[in-house]
């Protein structure tokens, strides 16, 4: 039995706010031929969850929230609770499939339950198939995911057993009691300078939120369905790009998805200026002996991608040199101090903090672009091969646009996830982000 940390219980009280926004997260994978018989399928993944005991786990929440919520072992665990089987309409094509994406999105997963769910899709045009993975929020964030879903799929043959003792070690280790007598004997010394990046880092925000809002369509209300769609483009193109420029990969990403949003803005008779999009980037502090254990080990940056610039080579260098700025600055460090020393707060006044400030509404942060790397092999699952991967993230706190970008093989995925009623035009952030990757590839001397 384990506490959620101060960032899980936060998306856990970011969902009770706002009652039209579903805070599941997952991954979208498309795999060769058909999934076979029910039964089979349904065996096969119950075998492979055995790995990891969170899955059987469920939360419960402490009288008057006194206490953080535990994870503790559902007594009523059946799989027909998390996996559920779905054909697509003719002609059962990928724009069809995006919009059971969609769909999926918006249901809540049951808190009566443990907080995830297996969508199968049946008959995907081009002798396909697919699976959607959908987690609560407070339950992984982008790299436990990915991480999870690779727990779901065939071993390679030459790796080891999987050892169910250790991811139930590892769910703990993250609170041991001497890593947190560690950081509280860190924290006189680290205090000081962490407050003053976090006041930096947290300024421009708290700013914008209490200032007349800026009158962009990219923030707003939301409602509660959902739309999603993808954009695919080349690794090893994209790799080609940041080599030929000395610039990450990520940077190449964000500079595509600068591109899009500047198509949106433009499409909508909005004019972009230096002020209209700062974005929520998540930046991952989890260790390499972490990788399995299934909780949130972020934090984040609040970088204003440059949509006045129409040169794509121009917007490049430029989200390059913001992000190392950013990064410099201390501002993901910031974040991540704040989270520590939020371990040492007790959780029921730390909770009506967070609710109360989550029902304010914030008018500065127009998006949210998350990159996580994924699995550079081939990943087989039930003993079919998966061809694709698309991640999906929630769009919440007025934020009417999410784009999370994974990393699979040989191929960069977008998933794109937009407001229905008032992000109509996601195919043409698809499109400009194709194109503009095609742009810079064409630069490369």
């Amino acid at each position: 039995m384990s506490e959620l940390g101060p960032l899980d219980s936060g998306f856990m009280e970011l969902e009770d706010v706002d009652q039209h926004v579903s805070l599941g997260i997952g991954a979208v994978a498309i795999l060769r031929g058909s999934p076979g018989p029910r039964a089979e399928f349904t065996a096969h993944l119950a075998e492979r969850i055995s790995v990891n005991p969170r899955l059987r786990q469920r939360l419960r929440r402490a009288l008057w929230d006194l206490s953080a919520p535990q994870w503790v072992e559902d007594p009523h665990f059946d799989m027909g609770h998390h996996l559920r089987w779905a054909a697509l309409p003719q002609p059962c094509d990928e724009p069809a499939l995006w919009e059971m994406v969609a769909t999926v999105m918006e249901q809540r997963l049951d808190r009566d339950h443990p907080l995830w769910r297996c969508t199968v899709v049946e008959h995907l045009a081009g002798e396909r198939w697919a699976l959607i993975l959908t987690a609560h929020h407070s339950m992984l964030d982008g790299v436990s995911g990915i991480s999870l879903f690779q727990r779901f799929c065939d071993p390679p043959s030459d790796s080891p057993t999987p050892n169910r003792h250790q991811s139930d070690n590892g769910a703990d280790r993250g609170r041991d009691w001497r890593a947190l007598l560690a950081e509280g004997l860190r924290l006189p010394v680290q205090a000081p300078a962490a407050l003053l990046r976090t006041v930096r880092a947290a300024a421009p925000l708290a700013w914008n939120a209490i200032v007349p809002e800026s009158g962009s369509s990219l923030t707003g209300p939301i409602g509660r369905q959902r739309r999603y769609t993808v954009a695919r483009v080349s690794l090893a193109q994209v790799k080609q790009i940041g080599a030929a420029f000395d610039v990450t990969v990520n940077d190449v990403a964000l500079a595509a998805v600068t591109a899009a949003f500047r198509a949106m803005l433009l499409a909508r008779d909005e004019q972009p200026d230096t002020e209209t999009v700062r974005i929520l980037a998540p930046v991952s502090v989890r260790t390499t002996d972490a990788d399995g254990v299934l909780d949130n080990r972020v934090s984040a940056m609040l970088p204003q991608l440059p949509t006045e610039l129409d040169d794509p080579l121009d917007q490049l260098r430029t989200v390059h040199r913001r992000l190392n700025k950013h990064k410099a600055s201390g501002e993901a460090g910031a974040a991540n101090s704040i989270l520590s020393l939020a371990k040492w707060i007790p959780f029921a006044p730390l909770a009506w903090a967070v609710r109360t400030a989550l029902r304010f509404p914030q008018h500065s942060i127009a998006g949210l672009a998350t990159n996580v790397p994924g699995p550079t092999r081939t990943l087989r699952l039930h003993g079919h091969e998966v061809l694709e991967m698309f991640p999906f993230a929630p769009i919440a706190m007025r934020l009417r646009t999410s784009i999370a970008i994974l990393s699979y093989r040989d191929h960069l995925g977008f998933g794109i996830t937009g407001d229905y009623d008032t992000t109509p035009d996601l195919d043409l952030l698809a499109e400009t982000i194709t194109t503009t990757v095609d742009r810079l590839l064409d630069s490369c001397p």
